[in-house]
């Protein structure tokens, strides 16, 4: 019997179940749905590897035996022909190793990890705005440290926490290729960083109105707007401006607003909701913000959507304030040292601060709900135009 070419083009077309040899490794392999495919065996490194060809009739046997004769070469000079195939396939479809499409992929790898799936964007955004536009087309297997460093290099003194963050996530996707296989220098964005040195950017706070000017302020907003009464209750609150915005009328049970766990930012290793207590002022506020509410939101937008948090801000910027919303968390916080003799942690739990470790915590099952719900009707009375005695917790451990 011949060692090579021993099938015929006729058998191929009716071959039975099962594998039939054609020589030199070659073999067609039948399956029971009917389907075949070629596979050709090849020794690499002392090891017999099988390698797919392709299916049956889309690849002839013809070109079967062409691309058999081809591999075998490959592996008789002591090379891998799978690994050359993969390394053409790449190199002919070079856009899809491009910085943006490695960059989508490891995005979706990640988004498990991120907050409501990562659609707010805010994982991408540093890349989206300072790293893709210039490096987004280039094949992560060509990007070195010079690239990362004339990228980055008009950023990375005078915003710099963006730029660590485009640094930090494009370390990340250059991971990420390395885990596809592809040929990158893991070592790039570290090389980067010793290029660009050292940032001078000093971060800047932002602004906070002091908690003796809040009630001033508060009394200011009489309007029954939903601009209004969103900064109303942020600052009766002392939440972050996400949570507020996105407020839902059923996350509302009484006198208390329960966070969802993943729409609060700021404390890794906390996965439980957070509970915030509302003061008879605060629930008065929502009250009249509900005829408002549209899809189940208390703070809805035209759009179908919710107010942005630009809205908020510029209402306080065309008023000529130097204070922002986020601010209002630091007044609550200062008035909190300086008004009150709350406990520290019962003062970091106001504002949803994660203190102490993971063993702590653990052992420590209390919100301090009660204790929050006392500071919080206080503070609704300084903001309403009282005056912020000092407030005495009872069974509040120091």
């Amino acid at each position: 019997m011949r060692a090579q070419n021993r099938l015929s083009a006729q058998f191929v077309k009716s071959a039975p179940v099962g594998k039939h040899c054609d020589g030199a490794g070659l073999w067609l392999v039948k399956r029971e749905d009917g389907g075949a495919q070629w596979v050709q065996r090849v020794t690499v490194y002392g090891r017999r590897k099988e390698m797919g060809l392709g299916g049956f009739p889309t690849v002839s046997l013809a070109e079967a035996r062409k691309q058999g004769e081809r591999w075998r070469k490959v592996a008789a000079a002591g090379r891998n022909p799978i690994k050359e195939r993969e390394a053409e396939e790449r190199a002919a479809r070079r856009e899809d190793i491009s910085l943006a499409i490695i960059t989508a992929d490891a995005f979706e790898a990640r988004k498990a990890e991120l907050k409501g799936d990562g659609t707010a964007g805010r994982w991408l955004s540093p890349l989206n705005l300072h790293v893709l536009p210039k490096l987004g087309k280039v094949p992560v297997t060509e990007l070195d440290q010079r690239d990362i460093r004339d990228t980055l290099a008009p950023i990375w003194h005078t915003k710099a926490d963006t730029a660590r963050k485009a640094m930090n996530r494009l370390s990340i996707v250059m991971k990420h290729a390395a885990a596809l296989g592809l040929d990158v220098d893991l070592q790039a964005t570290d090389k980067a960083k010793a290029l660009l040195g050292k940032t001078r950017h000093v971060p800047k706070h932002i602004p906070a109105m002091d908690w003796r000017d809040v009630p001033n302020f508060y009394a200011s907003l009489e309007e029954p707007t939903l601009t209004h009464l969103a900064l109303r209750l942020l600052i009766l609150t002392g939440v972050r401006s996400g949570p507020l915005r996105n407020l839902r009328l059923d996350q509302i049970e009484g006198d208390v607003w329960t966070v969802p766990a993943e729409a609060m930012k700021g404390r890794k290793g906390a996965t439980s909701d957070f509970r915030v207590p509302l003061s008879a002022e605060a629930q008065r506020v929502i009250d009249l913000a509900r005829p408002h509410a549209r899809n189940g939101y208390l703070f809805p937008n035209t759009r179908g959507g919710v107010i942005s948090d630009m809205t908020l801000s510029r209402h306080m910027e065309r008023r000529g304030l130097e204070a922002r919303p986020h601010g209002f968390r630091t007044s609550l916080r200062t008035w909190l040292a300086e008004a009150t003799d709350a406990p520290h942690e019962v003062a970091e739990a106001m504002l949803a601060h994660v203190v102490d470790g993971g063993v702590v915590r653990a052992y420590r099952r209390t919100d301090y709900l009660e204790q929050r719900a006392k500071l919080t009707q206080r503070w609704a009375n300084h903001v309403t135009g009282g005056v912020g005695h000092v407030v005495a917790l009872v069974g509040a451990s120091k």
